[in-house]
């Protein structure tokens, strides 16, 4: 009997350990919708970086060199006699500025004659393509030569026109004079392309106007001109005291030949510096 009884414990053990069933494997949870990451929160791939486009060549004439010209309006509303030196270390002196002649024959001031001639010129130069620079654009200043000289050089001028009338004793004398320092100079050494320049805009000036050629005067004697450490020259334009010069010069529509013609004599000087042959 307690044979039989083991027997059937042994068998129920048996029976309980070989059929129970295996434990499940774990589910791999699942986010809900509301919880997946988004879309836009994932690495982009790298962008790829932007290559500008080439930019155009410069023109020829973008690339050029601007030739700086500095104009002189010469005189002023009100002259400045006080003095200063004729050039550095000169023991002459001479008044610092005038102002200038009158048209006998219309009244219009000389410094008036010379400013607007300056700013046509000015424009005309810069529609060239030049950069201009005016020793003065009003009539109310107080401008020495000594100071015009030396404002030329300082703001990087290559050459400075002095915008001058002339006037004379005798009314039947017309015409255009250029001046300029002579070989000699002992204040300064730009003579020879003082003088080139005051020959370029002569051989111009006078076709262009119908103005009479009184060629050129070479003298140490104007302040202007010694204080100047670049090339320069005076434009006596015409005389006032002469009816026809002085009536031209007036008139509006002769002012642009006058201002074409001193443009022509600039661009020709420039020319042959560049090319003296």
């Amino acid at each position: 009997m307690r044979r039989y009884l083991c027997v059937w414990l042994a068998a129920v053990l048996l029976l309980c350990c070989g059929c129970s069933a295996p434990a499940a494997a774990p589910q791999e949870e699942v986010l809900p919708p509301s919880q997946e990451t988004p879309a836009e929160e994932t690495n982009p791939p790298a962008a790829q970086e932007e290559v500008p486009e080439p930019e155009p060549p410069a023109s020829e004439e973008a690339a050029a060199v601007r030739h700086v010209v500095v104009l002189d309006p010469g005189h002023q509303d009100q002259g400045n006699y006080d003095t200063e030196p004729n050039g550095p270390g000169s023991s002459v002196e001479k008044a610092k500025v005038s102002s200038g002649t009158q048209g006998q024959f219309t009244g219009l001031a000389e410094y008036e004659l010379n400013l607007q001639i300056g700013l046509q010129l000015r424009e005309e130069l810069e529609a060239r393509g030049y950069t201009v620079y005016l020793t003065r654009e009003t009539n109310d200043v107080d401008l020495s030569n000594v100071e015009r000289a030396q404002y030329a050089a300082s703001v990087g001028g290559e050459i400075l026109v002095r915008l001058h009338a002339n006037g004379s004793e005798n009314p039947a004398t017309s015409g255009a004079l250029m001046v300029c320092q002579s070989p000699d100079n002992p204040y300064q050494d730009q003579y020879t392309l003082s003088r080139l320049l005051s020959d370029c805009i002569l051989e111009t000036y006078c076709p262009r106007t119908g103005i009479a050629d009184q060629g050129v005067w070479e003298t140490d004697t104007m302040t202007g001109l010694n204080w100047c450490e670049i090339p320069s020259t005076i434009v006596e334009m015409g005389y006032m005291t002469n009816e026809s010069d002085d009536t031209n010069m007036a008139d509006p529509e002769f002012q642009k030949r006058m201002v074409q013609g001193i443009a022509d004599g600039i661009e020709l000087y420039f020319t042959r510096c560049a090319d003296p042959a």
